[in-house]
């Protein structure tokens, strides 16, 4: 009997705020800039990228630009998106 699968979609846990501020932690625990950039992204999707774009003051086409794998965000950017979400930027020592 071959094994069934389902097609992974990370919208489908980002749901709740929790969900998405646990995910957005584990990214950053991880240390790539790039992962960072695409967890940022898929909670924009999740949250709804136009909504979130206008609440940052920045077009729509710069999240989803941004916000991928490769993309390369500045830090403007990342404060703008991270304060439309309700998230404040914060440093802790390692």
């Amino acid at each position: 009997m071959a094994l069934e699968t389902t097609r992974f979609d990370i919208q489908d846990h980002l749901k709740s705020r929790d969900e998405q501020v646990a995910y957005l932690e584990a990214a950053l625990d991880e240390g790539d800039p790039s992962f960072i950039a695409v967890a940022l992204g898929d909670i924009a999707r999740a949250r709804g990228v136009t909504k979130l774009a206008q609440e940052a003051g920045i077009s729509r086409e710069t999240i989803y630009k941004t916000f991928r794998q490769g993309g390369n965000p500045t830090l403007e950017t990342i404060s703008a998106v991270t304060k439309a979400l309700g998230l404040k930027l914060a440093l802790v020592a390692a």
